[in-house]
């Protein structure tokens, strides 16, 4: 096997975050279902922003947050992801690359506007999404790089790219010359309407090896096998995936594999801010640790650590450094 270039490369929407601390009034007056993804046209997202107070801007993307947080830990990364070549575009490429993030996707001359998304904050860190993909749904094939792809030793795919058919068969083709090349493929479920939407397709991508780690929280994981019973439907996920994570908030992570079953705690914090891009933390420090050969302990308590960084101040980047955190708190960097 060729010496990896990346620990991990990440591929998902590439969408503009812009954050606000809002109220129950801001969502009910916009008809808002507190605590949803809602995909939205651009007069619906022009509305938002019109009506929405002062805001915290940054490159965003579930896989984005995930990758940028591995760099944050010290370790190499980079991301595919398209967005148009224009002013947001530009801030989004500027930003991720100025995180440590390798970032060379082609941006589009035409069409779409890059993506935005819209997270409403509300006074309990509950976080309420509404997403304009624009230009990130027009990921191809074309844009996934054989020799990159190649160069990491994990690929991490979102399960918000599994919808327009191009952004498959990106996701299919990245896979494939992943294990062509002695690589492991990881997978979000990313959202619970994302698996209410491709619950068999994902199921199949498990199935059939496609991808070897699933990330999911409790409700994507419910509904991804139709019960209520949490131990059911892990005794399923250990059967249909060689690793499978899953995060429970407060409650920690479980982290199930053919041998067996591991439980670690979530990491104590002093106040809960914004919920935004705890999970993608949580797989930025899991696949650290994979990559960094901690087991899956300590994978899972490097997961916990980000994501309690995250989810104490607004937007779903690190403030601080994860590889210092780690360090301080005595876990293997």
């Amino acid at each position: 096997m060729v010496d990896a270039k990346y620990d991990v490369l990440g591929i998902g929407n590439a969408i503009f975050d812009v954050l606000v601390k809002t109220d129950e009034k801001f969502l009910a007056d916009h008809r808002m279902t507190k605590g949803s993804m809602a995909l939205i046209d651009e007069a619906r997202a022009a509305s938002i922003y019109r009506d929405m107070g002062p805001a915290t801007t940054m490159s965003g993307g579930s896989a984005a947050n995930t990758i940028v947080g591995i760099a944050s830990f010290g370790a190499r990364a980079a991301y595919v992801g398209k967005v148009k070549q224009d002013e947001v575009g530009t801030l989004y490429t500027h930003d991720i690359r100025a995180a440590g993030v390798a970032f060379g996707t082609r941006p589009a001359a035409d069409g779409p506007a890059t993506g935005c998304s819209y997270i409403l904050v509300t006074g309990d860190g509950e976080r309420t999404m509404n997403t304009y993909l624009g230009a990130a749904q027009n990921l191809v094939p074309g844009d996934i790089d054989p020799a990159e792809i190649s160069a990491a030793k994990i690929v991490y795919l979102e399960g918000y790219l599994w919808d327009p058919k191009d952004a498959k068969d990106a996701f299919v083709k990245a896979a494939t010359i992943a294990h062509g090349a002695g690589r492991q493929v990881a997978l979000t479920l990313s959202d619970a309407f994302c698996v209410d939407r491709y619950r068999d397709e994902f199921i199949e991508l498990m199935r059939k090896g496609t991808v070897d780690i699933v990330f999911a929280n409790e409700s994507e994981l419910h509904s991804l096998y139709g019960t209520s019973d949490f131990d059911t439907a892990l005794k399923e996920l250990r059967k249909d995936v060689k690793l499978g994570v899953v995060t429970r908030s407060e409650k920690g992570c479980m982290v199930a594999s053919k041998d067996g079953v591991v439980a670690v705690p979530a990491s104590p914090i002093k106040e809960l801010v914004d919920t935004t891009g705890a999970g993608d933390l949580f797989a930025a420090g899991f696949l650290f640790g994979l990559v960094r050969n901690a087991g899956h302990e300590n994978a899972g308590r490097l997961g916990a650590l980000a994501a309690a960084e995250v989810i104490q101040h607004i937007g779903a980047r690190p403030l601080t450094s994860l590889k210092e955190l780690a360090k301080k708190a005595g876990l293997p960097v």
